[in-house]
């Protein structure tokens, strides 16, 4: 009996180790996945008499700034990246420009000179959190502002990763806009946070200054910030989804002719948001392209 006894020991004891060595136990959980169970508190700075809403998250010695789109806001726009990026390879900061998520009150009311504003915002932001330097993840809008951020602001940028952005507006592009100008025409997953956030009033407002201000850029002959791509002297990674409704592949094409280090990587079933469907893959990319030594 105690020859069995011994040998059933024995394989409770192998069977025991072997459920401990596991990579899926709670013993050997990943360390990423164990931060989120409690979620990272957001903070505020005042920012030329602005409040700005921002969360800096990881201990890695290469800072990430990103930028959200329009409306966006740190959650909505990048909650894959601020829970599947390294964060012993990265320190992730993620904030909202004025108007976006809790960077309110006031609430914004757009003009033509957003992109700028917003660049030149986060300028001082990062400025004022010793954040420098970093490579900047910009979407839609905020790649935008993040193309003018690396023109003006090249000291402080070592690389640019953009999509869903473009520099120019031409006519089939305000078609596209006006498509989406009236909130009832966008779909329950897209429009219920926001409404939930914002309201359903001042997003329509706000949406409608957004279309407004796209009109008058327009109306201006087109041009966002083309003019500035010849100044983008980092290393600039452009990534586009081939069947995004709002920005067709002309844009990145452009882009690809007018920014000195830029490489283009496209997602052939991609919409707009590729960085939301396409996480995992989106993520190792980036790390990927951030952490090479490009000459």
């Amino acid at each position: 009996m105690h020859s069995i006894d011994k040998y059933k020991n024995m394989a409770i004891l192998k069977t025991l180790h072997k459920f401990l060595s596991s990579k899926n136990t709670l013993f050997h959980m990943n360390r990423q996945k164990m931060a989120f169970s409690i979620k990272p508190k957001e903070e505020f700075i005042d920012i030329n008499s602005k409040k700005i809403n921002y969360l800096k998250i990881g201990n890695g010695p290469n800072n990430i700034m990103c930028f959200p789109g329009a409306l966006g806001t740190i959650w909505s726009d990048f909650k894959p990246q601020i829970e599947g990026l390294n964060q012993d390879v990265f320190t992730v900061l993620v904030w909202e420009p004025p108007g976006h998520g809790f960077s309110r009150p006031p609430e914004r009311i757009l003009t033509s000179k957003f992109y700028e504003e917003d660049a030149d915002t986060a300028n001082d932001l990062i400025k004022a959190l010793k954040f420098e330097p970093f490579s900047l993840l910009g979407w839609s809008d905020g790649g935008i502002s993040g193309m003018i951020f690396a023109a003006k602001y090249p000291q402080s940028i070592e690389k640019l990763v953009i999509w869903g952005a473009n520099s120019y507006v031409h006519s089939k592009d305000i078609e596209n806009y006006e498509s989406i100008r009236n909130i009832k025409n966008w779909s329950e997953r897209a429009s219920a946070p926001l409404k939930k956030l914002y309201g359903a009033e001042t997003l329509q407002d706000v949406q409608n200054s957004w279309c407004d201000a796209m009109l008058e850029i327009k109306r201006k002959g087109g041009d966002i910030c083309g003019y500035l791509l010849e100044k983008i002297e980092c290393p600039t990674l452009i990534l586009h989804g081939d069947k995004d409704p709002l920005v067709g592949l002309e844009h990145p094409e452009h882009l690809m002719t007018k920014i000195k280090r830029a490489k283009l990587h496209r997602f052939p079933e991609g919409k707009h948001n590729i960085h939301l469907r396409y996480a995992k893959e989106f993520n190792d990319i980036v790390t990927e392209f951030l952490l090479s030594k490009m000459k």
